[in-house]
């Protein structure tokens, strides 16, 4: 790689949309090819009590997702400025291999089902594929300790250290758009929203940084996640003709992984108010509110199976999207729910980043509000009613 230039005066966001709109495109004419395979080599999902569609329905969506990522990249390669995301940094090599490992593994385990023990040494690898290419958080500001000022400090990871710390949230973080992934669009809208929102806050970097190229990478790695993810929709809401399976959520956990990751090692610190806390700790605010609603699906069903005795990985029907239509919604409503928290958490939490602080909680406090009383009303009418 090329020495790092210090500024670039050039905030390519209509490259940016360029890059979304071609993975999104090209994942959408994928889309009919792959449901042929996968019909054809019989990587199909039949109905089981815990499911919810009725019919056989192909798998191995992710294939064709992992294709539009690979034309928004090559696309961005050849475009001026997006170049520089390539010549200046690994992290979107590191997404292309570990991306198709990942997808690999998910394409043996849409057709023959491998188990929880072969899919998690699949995903380690991936995610260690991440770390060797040098996409891994160094690291982060801390309340607490002096550096100087008697403000906090930041902390700084050593390899090893640093090199766990990344496996770990990338792993954490594909599980949890695995469990995530049970009704039509679920986990592709959660992907698209969760991918902007990063989008956005890496965009704001580039900003705040004066055009720092080094933060180009992770804007580019969620750019081509939200188109992949915008392209694949209209095939998987529901009613669904195909479903992502496992190479499609888990390559969206990869990436968003990759890109919250690339994103943290491009905070300037320096050019950071030592007041202003929620500058320091933007990093960490936007991984904890995009991954809120996958984490806290996926810290219930570790809960809720271990308390049984049961192992971790083991599938019941408990989900927070089965519990949306046990209390009385439809499948579109449940979807539209959870994209509804999903987009206020993720949002907010970018715009906390950006805007005034004051009016940004309000408007955030106001859409949870909001969120609380929609998901509400089946139980509200049903007590009105008794």
């Amino acid at each position: 790689m090329g020495q790092l230039p210090a500024v670039s005066n050039v905030l390519p966001v209509r490259e940016y949309l360029l890059v979304a709109l071609t993975a999104a495109v090209v994942t959408f004419l994928l889309v009919g090819l792959v449901r042929k395979l996968a019909f054809r080599i019989g990587a199909v999902a039949y109905p089981r009590q815990r499911d919810v569609h009725v019919k056989p329905m192909p798998r191995m969506g992710g294939l064709a997702m992992y294709g539009g990522v690979l034309g928004g990249m090559l696309l961005a390669h050849q475009l001026p400025v997006l170049r520089s995301a390539f010549d200046f940094s690994y992290d979107p090599y590191a997404v292309i291999v570990g991306g198709g490992v990942i997808v690999l593994v998910g394409v043996l385990d849409d057709r023959f089902e491998l188990d929880s023990l072969t899919k998690l040494a699949g995903q380690v690898t991936a995610a260690g594929i991440l770390v060797l290419f040098g996409l891994q958080w160094l690291y982060f500001w801390v309340p607490w300790g002096d550096d100087g000022a008697g403000t906090g400090s930041l902390l700084v990871l050593d390899q090893n250290q640093g090199a766990i710390l990344s496996v770990l949230l990338a792993v954490t973080m594909i599980n949890a758009m695995n469990f995530v992934d049970g009704l039509d669009g679920l986990a592709a809208g959660i992907g698209l929203i969760a991918a902007t929102a990063t989008c956005v806050f890496s965009i704001g970097l580039l900003s705040n940084n004066g055009g720092d190229v080094g933060a180009y990478p992770p804007a580019l790695i969620a750019a081509t996640l939200a188109g992949a993810c915008l392209g694949f929709l209209p095939h998987n809401f529901n009613p669904a003709r195909i479903f992502m399976g496992d190479s499609g959520s888990m390559l969206i956990g990869l990436m968003l992984a990759a890109s919250t990751v690339s994103a943290s090692g491009k905070i300037n610190y320096e050019s950071v108010r030592a007041t202003d806390v929620l500058g320091l700790l933007s990093p960490l605010v936007v991984v904890a509110a995009v991954l809120f609603v996958p984490m806290l699906d996926l810290l219930m069903a570790v809960v809720r199976r271990t308390r049984r005795g049961e192992s971790p990985f083991s599938a019941d029907k408990m989900h927070l999207h089965h519990r949306l239509l046990e209390i009385g919604h439809s499948q579109r409503r449940a979807v539209l729910l959870i994209y509804l928290w999903a987009g206020v958490l993720a949002f907010g939490a970018v715009a906390l980043t950006l805007f005034d602080v004051v009016v940004v909680v309000w408007c955030l406090g106001i859409g949870l509000l909001l969120a609380l009383l929609v998901s509400a009303i089946p139980r509200l009418r049903e007590v009105r009613r008794t």
